[in-house]
Parts: C-alpha cells; structure tokens; sequence
C-alpha cells in the first residue's frame, strides 16, 4: 500500500473526472438550500472543494487515508471554504453517522471500493426523505467487449456492469432516477495524464525494486488498456433520488 500511495500523493485527482463534470453531476438536482452533503470517499478531495463552491451548504467529507483529509484541509484553507468543508478519518463501509441526516450523498469515483449494490443499499438510511445521491460508477458501453479488455477488468473490479444493469439496480435499491451521462474520454486523461507522468518518475526511483516496480506495470497497464478499448467501458455519473414507497429508511 505504501507504493500505490505514493503513486496517488500529488495528483490532481484519484479518478477520472474534472470539476466541469462535477458541476454537470450537481446540475441535474433540483435547487437545494444549505443542503447537508457527505462526500464518501473523498481523495484529495477536488469534487469537495468544487461541491463548495456550488452550495451554500455543508460538506463533510471522508476518507480512510489522512494525508488525502491533510491535503483536503490545507486546500479549503487556502481557498476560503473550511467553513463549509468537515474533514473526517472514517471508512464508507462503516459509517457512524444518524440516519437521515443528510440531504445529498456524493460518490465520485469511490462506490466501486465497497460495491455499488451494497453502498447504495447500505447509505440509503442516511439520506432525508426525497434525498439525493450521485455516483460515477465504471460500466460496460457496449456488450462482447474483446477478450483482452474483459479479463483485465475481471481481475480488477469484479463486480463491473454494464450501462443497463445498472440503470436497472436503482429501483431495487429503493431510488428512482433523475439523470445520467457517460464521461468523455477527456475526464479520462485528466486522470491519466498525471498518472503517467507519476509512474514515469517512480519507474526510475525503484528500478531495482522489483516489487514496486509490478505494482507501477499495473497502473501502467490500465492507462494502455483505456488508450486501446475506451470506446467499450466508461465512468457513468448517475443522480438518484431516495424513494419513498415501500422501502425501510
């Protein structure tokens, strides 16, 4: 874990996306006042920070690796926006808050850590009646992907579906939807960018490090497999809604 972290210290974001996209994500909710927002599992937090500057609301935002919370801080600091942003060390799969405290759920880039099924049922009790969620999630594009692509995402994330499926889950989850859309290819390299850049800086750092150096091949590997096979999958931002009929909190 230390490489993959040192790997991800510094970059501008932990997922693909840009703040343009955060901002299209928040625009398909409904006006919210002063909403009370938890972010799970924020990263260095650039969404928290853009989610700031779209509400007069409260963010508390959380995460498991305290230099990401760190960083986060430093940034609302300099920025202006502590006042908004709430910085907690706790992890999505056991989170401590009352139910029905929050207003809006924010997951970018992160549901994929505890699976999308069972955070969307599990975070479903903190939302408010009529409470929102937005997550990107990683899905299927098209179906028969190649044999190349698919095997290196069944060794990846396991639990991928495709566009379908999931459009298909949210009503089981007890949400109905409001919006969605698929991520261009540009969110993609303002993560992958960056990333390269990193790897090409640690590959000569540990060249004698045969350890580190099959962890940077992974994260190499999945720049190439994106730069080869991204019209077959992508990051699809959908925003929910907290149902009200025949479901528990």
């Amino acid at each position: 874990m230390e490489i993959f972290f040192e790997i991800h210290t510094d970059l501008p974001k932990e997922s693909p996306g840009g703040d343009e996209y955060t901002r299209q994500a928040f625009q398909m909710l409904p006006s919210l006042c002063k909403p009370n927002i938890l972010d799970i599992g924020c990263g260095l937090g650039a969404q928290t920070l853009e989610l700031a500057r779209l509400t007069d609301g409260h963010i508390t935002a959380i995460d498991t690796h305290q230099p990401f919370l760190d960083h986060l801080q430093a940034q609302a600091t300099a920025l202006g926006l502590l006042d908004q942003i709430t910085c907690l060390n706790q992890s999505m799969f056991a989170l401590s808050f009352p139910q029905v405290t929050f207003d809006l759920l924010w997951a970018e880039g992160s549901i994929y850590i505890i699976g999308l099924e069972k955070g969307l049922k599990q975070w479903r009790t903190l939302l408010k009646p009529g409470g929102y969620l937005i997550v990107s999630e990683l899905v299927w594009l098209q179906s028969q992907p190649p044999k190349t692509i698919q095997i290196f995402w069944e060794e990846n994330y396991p639990g991928m579906r495709t566009l379908e499926e999931v459009l298909n889950l949210i009503p089981e989850c007890g949400y109905h939807l409001i919006g969605h859309f698929t991520l261009p290819e540009k969110g993609w390299w303002n993560y992958y960018l960056p990333l390269q850049a990193k790897i090409n800086h640690l590959c000569q750092t540990y060249n004698n490090n045969s350890e580190a150096l099959a962890i940077l091949k992974n994260e190499q590997r999945e720049i190439e497999m994106y730069r080869e096979y991204h019209d077959w999958y992508g990051y699809e931002f959908v925003a929910l809604q907290k149902s009200l009929n025949d479901f528990s909190l």
